[in-house]
């Protein structure tokens, strides 16, 4: 049993770019989906898709490189855990890895990047980094 299916996606992500695998499979929640959009768009994914299968929902993600076949995620990291919440305000939102990084914080109005959340002034709960 999983608790904190959010790890376990930035996990498997992570250890199948090590690997170089072209696909991985996650467990589907909406959170998972809202983050990997925000990955999708910032370009450290290539695409993902909802496949059901019976009863439960996963999420198949299709990895991205460069030319030279290097994998683009450097580094994820989950940073607000189940047992130590981590929340910022909007002034201490601000560029992450001089803008090379992206932060996902789940905001009032939805999840959103710190470039997102930045502009609209939003602070919240910041839910994990990669870069």
């Amino acid at each position: 049993m999983i608790n904190d299916l959010v790890a376990d996606s930035l996990t498997r992500i992570r250890n199948a770019s090590m690997r170089k695998l072209d696909v991985t499979k996650l467990m589907h929640s909406k959170l998972v989906e809202a983050i990997l959009v925000i990955f999708q768009n910032k370009g450290y994914i290539e695409s993902f898709n909802v496949v059901e299968e019976g009863p439960k929902k996963f999420i198949n993600v299709v990895l991205k490189y460069d030319a030279r076949g290097q994998q683009v995620i450097n580094e994820v990291k989950k940073i607000s855990k189940p047992g130590r919440r981590v929340y910022k305000g909007r002034d201490e939102i601000k560029r992450f890895k001089n803008g090379y990084g992206t932060i996902v914080v789940s905001t009032s109005k939805g999840v959103l990047s710190n470039d997102d959340a930045h502009k609209a002034g939003l602070g919240g709960e910041v839910i994990c980094s990669i870069w």
